[in-house]
């Protein structure tokens, strides 16, 4: 096993106004570094700009009246985010995210939204590594019953949660633990190089969502059904339509 399997690694989530990658808000974020000197974490509360609504804060526990009372400035949380993510790519420190198609290209909308410098302007690149234990579990253990939220592979896993998830902190905690889950269940992982790993991922969500796309197809289900992208394309050009300043 290479030595990046131990670490440093740089746990990355988002709680959020809704599901939409390319035009919900960041209401809060958590960004957990684990190296050989320990475990430090940095998050944020941020008032997104518009009205939270019940079913979101309903999951995270954020109002729109605590998030305008309490919550940071998005342009200024959002350039803090920002540097410390890119200061660790730069550096060759993964990125760990579960679900990291949701989480990064919310970012890049949300950093194009506040007219700030996407993670891809800042590293002349799209953001990477990445490691996304979701991505990853589904391609090695494909064929395993049950939904395959965070909850359920913690429980998979016998990964115990600090606090209830769906606080961006303790998402990340898991997160990070259910990575090191399966880097010993599967030990070939850590013979790949993480910059490997992130273009192996991304071949196994194209394969993955065509599958699931076909089968939603099949049922005669609406809706837009999977990106086929793992990590769509984060050109600036791609981000000029995200919704402008409320």
């Amino acid at each position: 096993m290479n030595t990046w399997a131990t670490g440093p690694f740089l746990g990355f989530d988002t709680e959020t106004t809704g599901v939409d990658p390319r035009h919900d808000r960041i209401v809060t974020a958590a960004l957990i570094m684990r190296d050989a000197r320990g475990v430090r974490q940095r998050t944020w509360l941020i008032d997104p700009g518009v009205e939270i609504p019940t079913a979101a804060s309903d999951i995270h526990g954020i109002t729109t009246d605590h998030a305008r009372a309490e919550g940071a400035a998005p342009r200024t949380a959002l350039e803090e985010i920002a540097a410390e993510l890119v200061r660790a790519i730069a550096a060759g420190v993964p990125v760990v995210a579960y679900n990291a198609c949701f989480d990064v290209t919310l970012l890049e909308h949300e950093l194009a939204r506040w007219q700030l410098p996407t993670l891809a302007d800042r590293l002349g690149r799209a953001p990477g590594p990445v490691l996304d234990p979701l991505v990853i579990d589904r391609a090695l253990d494909r064929y395993r019953p049950g939904k395959r939220k965070l909850v359920d592979l913690c429980g998979h896993y016998r990964v115990e949660a600090l606090d209830r998830l769906h606080t961006a902190e303790v998402d990340v905690l898991a997160t990070l633990e259910v990575l090191d889950c399966l880097l010993r269940a599967f030990p070939e992982l850590g013979v790949r190089t993480p910059e490997e790993l992130h273009e192996w991922q991304r071949a196994c969500h194209r394969e993955w969502a065509t599958g699931f796309n076909d089968w939603r197809t099949r049922r005669g289900l609406d809706g837009p059904g999977a990106d086929l992208e793992w990590l769509p394309s984060l050109e600036p050009a791609a981000l000029s339509a995200a919704a402008p300043v409320a």
